[in-house]
């Protein structure tokens, strides 16, 4: 399930304001101003780079979708990923069991997709650029205009939701303060499914966080727009999409223009 994180109208992307300074300039900056960084490619992380599909299988590229601010592609590696963790117990009983699980489960998908993308796994929640939390999706909710009730969603397995903020960084040897255009994301993952399909869940919403942000057509991959009986691993497919998706230009990674104020 894919949630974009911007206003109804979809023209005002939701940043995450990390210095007061940057807060009066970002949060009413459309999509059109001047001070937003031009789109433009970056380097190929290495494994993508020196990735070659032996099946020639193609790829799905048309499906994914982009954001007011490009492709929501990574630049900064290894990408850090917390995943939520139980505390120590004083005992370890089957609720603590089931929790080590769920975490077993969605270090795999981590381990899986890191083979393609530099990753590192934080203990921290606040350090990290993908945090994938154990709880349940919330219920999505409509009003139904020709009933006059709402319409209740079924349960979720998953959720995943991105933001953009601002964040500076420092350029050697000149020493120039750069604010940069980034993103992080959340997926809430949740605890009421059997591991297989956890696993499943939480590869299949790590695919979108890492940017193949739409589904695959072909229910052999692993970003098939639907659950499976048989989930399948991550597909050549996959990787041939999110190889074409860093091939892209986006402005996410790029710093603000400085813009002359007026006089």
């Amino acid at each position: 399930m894919l949630i974009q994180s911007s206003t109804a109208a979809g023209l005002y992307p939701k940043f995450n304001q990390l210095t007061e300074a940057s807060s009066a300039i970002v949060a009413s900056m459309p999509v059109t101003s001047p001070a937003l960084p031009a789109s433009k490619p970056h380097p190929l992380p290495t494994p993508l780079a020196q990735w070659q599909d032996p099946t020639g299988s193609g790829d799905y590229f048309s499906e994914i979708k982009g954001t007011p601010l490009g492709y929501l592609i990574w630049s900064q590696f290894p990408v850090k990923v917390y995943v939520e963790h139980p505390q120590a117990p004083g005992v370890v009983d089957a609720k603590h069991q089931r929790f080590q699980q769920w975490v077993d489960a969605v270090l795999k998908a981590v381990a899986e997709w890191g083979i393609y993308l530099p990753l590192e796994l934080v203990d921290q929640q606040e350090l990290a650029d993908i945090s994938i939390l154990r709880s349940r999706p919330p219920l999505k909710v409509s009003f139904n205009r020709e009933t006059g009730t709402f319409d209740w969603s079924r349960a979720r397995s998953a959720v995943t939701s991105y933001e953009f903020y601002l964040a500076q960084s420092i350029s050697a040897p000149e020493q120039i303060l750069d604010n940069l255009l980034l993103h992080k994301f959340t997926i809430l993952l949740s605890p009421q499914q059997s591991i297989d399909y956890t696993l499943a869940t939480a590869r299949h919403e790590l695919g979108h966080a890492l940017g193949i942000w739409g589904h695959s057509p072909l229910e052999t991959d692993a970003l098939y727009f639907s659950q499976v009986r048989n989930p399948p691993r991550i597909s050549a497919r996959d990787i041939n999409t999110l190889k074409r998706i860093y091939e892209q230009p986006t402005r996410l990674g790029w710093p603000l223009a400085k813009v002359k104020g007026k006089r």
